[in-house]
């Protein structure tokens, strides 16, 4: 079974990992235009999101805006 860090928790993918960093987004129901997203401690810029490959053991932290005040 294909796992990744996401945030500090491991997540088990059974059916096989998204195969792009915007798959995974889009399969967390997660919209890229309110996401930072780093992967394996390096910052990937919004436009390489669907250009992102990941693989079974990385890790990725993904930080949500959310507006208020």
């Amino acid at each position: 079974m294909e796992t990744l860090r996401i945030n500090g928790k491991e997540k088990q993918f059974q059916d096989g990992l998204p195969a792009t960093l915007a798959q995974l987004l889009e399969q967390l129901q997660i919209d890229d235009a309110t996401v930072v997203a780093e992967l394996d401690g390096k910052i990937i810029e919004r436009a390489q999101f669907a250009h992102t490959s990941l693989s079974s053991g990385q890790a990725i932290e993904l930080v949500r805006f959310v507006p208020g005040g």
